[in-house]
């Protein structure tokens, strides 16, 4: 993997990065399908890059293996003219292309996982920066309801989001971390399943990252939200897990020269080894019986996937 996220970085190290010159690059391996999306917002313009991997027993073939979204989250890539080079928002980017990048290259000496596999990020060389404590964040170009139409596909059974978490008090670890399952307005028990694919994948103790219930609102409600990472789980009703790539100190989205690729490919591994075990049926995100009890005894939440309403 890390031969990916080394190619990835070169690619979008760029001030003229562009969603074109990623699918130049995933058409040279031999995947010809990529798709990008030029959407213009109130502060810029983004490319939305889409990449299917139909499995060989995967629902768009008419099989019945589940489809897993990969969601690279973040504001831009690059904070051009504020700051030169690339900046450590773009992790959640360079981490799902070179998961892709790697699924390519798998497919390509005859190695295709079972089920289908969804990835999608955005490509934003000159993103905004906006204030934010304890360090600047990152903003897009776009609204988050821009982006999750862009990213969050009905047909993902569960998804995973991955984006930069390093700019906070609340988990102090390099590497990666990933948070409890989000879905349907509940926040449930971080799934076992992805803990031991951790354990292994990294020969390490599972990071988990602390959320909120405010953290997996939508955006714009005036609560504070540790970042975006949580921001696909509003649009779906499937499991969606955040793997956050962290950091010991706070570092902002904005700065330059903290990219570790170690840390991404790492990441990137995890999310490689829980779409094959997904695919066929071996990883669960969240337990379906304790989730059929907790409606039963408690009832929807999905209105905190909504906007909300203000209570007397």
């Amino acid at each position: 993997m890390l031969k990916q996220v080394l190619e990835i970085v070169e690619l979008l190290d760029d001030s003229g990065a562009s969603g074109e010159k990623v699918r130049d690059l995933f058409g040279s391996r031999g995947h010809a399908s990529t798709r990008v999306s030029t959407i213009t917002g109130e502060e810029g313009q983004t490319d939305f890059v889409r990449l299917d991997f139909p499995g060989y027993v995967g629902a768009s073939l008419g099989g019945q293996s589940p489809t897993i979204g990969i969601v690279g989250r973040l504001g831009g890539i690059g904070a051009r003219p504020a700051q030169i080079g690339l900046v450590s928002d773009a992790d959640g980017a360079i981490c799902a292309l070179a998961v892709a990048l790697k699924l390519a290259d798998m497919r390509e000496r005859g190695d295709v996982l079972p089920g289908d596999v969804i990835v999608a990020t955005h490509i934003c060389p000159d993103a905004p920066v906006k204030p934010h404590d304890p360090v600047p964040f990152m903003s897009a170009p776009v609204d988050m309801q821009q982006m999750n139409a862009m990213e969050v596909d009905p047909a993902m059974d569960a998804v995973l989001s991955i984006d930069t978490t390093k700019g906070n008090h609340v988990i102090n670890h390099n590497g990666f971390a990933i948070t409890p399952t989000a879905k349907s307005g509940y926040l449930l028990p971080v799934a076992k399943d992805l803990l031991e694919i951790m354990r292994v994948s990294t020969g390490r103790p599972p990071a988990v990252l602390a959320l909120s219930q405010q953290d997996i609102t939508p955006y714009g409600n005036g609560l504070d939200h540790i970042n975006s990472l949580m921001q696909p789980a509003t649009a779906t009703g499937a499991p969606t897990v955040g793997v956050a790539i962290t950091a010991e100190t706070p570092v902002p989205g904005c700065a330059t020269g903290s990219s570790r690729e170690v840390d991404i490919a790492s990441a990137g591994q995890f999310v490689l080894e829980t779409a094959i075990r997904f695919g066929r049926g071996a990883c669960a995100f969240y337990a379906v019986a304790e989730w059929e009890r907790l409606l039963h005894l408690y009832g929807s939440m999905e209105h905190f996937q909504g906007a909300g309403e203000v209570h007397p």
